[in-house]
């Protein structure tokens, strides 16, 4: 069972499973007041909490995927079978503003469209990205991607 309640300004997950810990997704992912997001290739697999945690801590709603507005955050969703990562990370990149991230999102290890460590590490090479960060987030595998030369912050 699980619910997502407000406390403060904080979204928490509470998974009511024996010994599970309150997740605040949208600390974890460093989203803030007045950010500007945006969400791709999310579909019924996708933990909607992750992303309510997100509109909730940042106020709004994310833009739409065709909206030529520079984001702060970009949540890419990506399985193993979705096509080439690095074209979708070189695509995400320019609805980055200078200083933003993306936040690839992929099943956890074990799950059905696992994506390899390995695999991940090279598209963001090739796309010209870093990885700053991983956090777990329920039944995802947060990974924090940013362009080489942006603040790390």
């Amino acid at each position: 069972m699980q619910c997502r309640c407000q406390e403060g300004n904080k979204s928490v997950v509470h998974t009511g499973e024996s010994g599970a810990q309150d997740k605040d997704f949208a600390a974890l992912l460093g989203a803030e007041q007045g950010q500007i997001v945006k969400e791709f290739g999310w579909d019924e697999d996708a933990d909607s909490t992750i992303s309510e945690a997100l509109e909730d801590a940042i106020g709004a709603a994310f833009v739409d995927e065709d909206s030529d507005e520079l984001c702060d955050m970009v949540l890419l969703w990506w399985r193993d079978d979705d096509g080439d990562l690095c074209d979708a990370l070189v695509d995400c990149l320019g609805d980055l503003d200078d200083d933003g991230r993306i936040w690839l999102l992929t099943p956890a290890v074990g799950s059905p469209g696992t994506v390899d460590p390995g695999v991940i590490n090279e598209s963001a090479q090739l796309a010209g990205l870093v990885q700053t960060s991983a956090e777990r987030l329920g039944q995802w595998q947060g990974s924090c991607l940013v362009s080489r030369g942006a603040r790390k912050s």
